[in-house]
C-alpha cells in the first residue's frame, strides 16, 4: 500500500470513528448527567466515560501487544497506525478488531448495570478524570471475567475463550505474513 492509500484509509477510519462515537451516548441508559458521553477525549480523559474507555483500551492494547510478541511479530510496526518510537502500532491496529465487541460493550454494561456510578471517579485540578481504586478494581475484575467467556471463533469454527482471541488473531496474521494463508481473516463478531 502506498502512503496515499493509507492516508485515505485513515481518513475513512476517522470519519467512521466520529460517526460511531457520535451515537455512543444513545447506548448509555442511565439518566445520570455525569455519565453522559459528549465525544471521545483522552490524554487525559475529562469525563468518566472516557476515563473508562481509556483504561479498557489500554488493557486491550496490552493483551494484543502480548499476543503479537508471543507470536514473534513486532508490535511496534503497524499497518494503519503510524509508527512512532515507543508506540505499539500493530497492537493498536489489532485492538481495533476488538474495541466495540470487548471494550466498548464492557464499559456500557458496567454503566448501564450501575456497577459503576459517577461517585467512582475523581476530578483532578488539571481537569483530568481518574478512576477511584474501587472503581478500577470493578473494571479489572469485569474485564478478566469477560475474557473467560467463550464464543465461536468464526474462522476456526471452534469455541474459544474471548481472552484467547488476540492470540488467535496474532497467529493468523503471522501465518498470512508468512504466506501460509492467502488473506488475513479478521475477527468479525456477529
Amino acid at each position: 500500500m502506498d502512503d496515499q492509500t493509507v492516508d485515505l484509509l485513515r481518513g475513512h477510519e476517522g470519519e467512521a470513528a466520529q460517526a460511531y462515537f457520535g451515537t455512543f451516548d444513545h447506548l448509555i441508559q442511565v439518566p445520570d448527567a455525569e455519565l453522559r458521553f459528549h465525544g471521545r477525549n483522552r490524554r487525559p480523559p475529562t469525563d468518566p466515560v472516557n476515563a473508562l474507555l481509556s483504561l479498557v483500551y489500554t488493557l486491550l492494547t496490552h493483551d494484543c501487544r502480548s499476543a503479537l510478541e508471543t507470536t514473534g511479530l513486532d508490535p511496534s510496526v503497524g499497518f494503519l497506525h503510524r509508527d512512532r518510537p515507543g508506540r505499539p502500532s500493530l497492537a493498536l491496529d489489532m485492538a481495533e478488531e476488538f474495541r466495540a465487541f470487548l471494550a466498548d460493550r464492557l464499559v456500557l454494561s458496567l454503566i448501564n448495570r450501575r456497577q459503576i456510578t459517577a461517585k467512582g471517579f475523581l476530578i483532578m485540578d488539571s481537569g483530568a478524570v481518574v478512576l477511584k481504586e474501587d472503581t478500577r478494581k470493578i473494571v479489572l475484575t469485569a474485564y478478566q471475567e469477560r475474557k473467560r467467556e467463550e464464543l465461536l471463533q468464526p474462522f476456526l469454527g471452534e469455541k474459544v475463550a474471548i481472552g484467547l482471541l488476540p492470540f488467535i488473531q496474532a497467529q493468523l496474521l503471522a501465518r498470512h505474513l508468512r504466506r501460509d494463508l492467502d488473506a488475513y481473516p479478521p475477527f468479525l463478531w456477529k
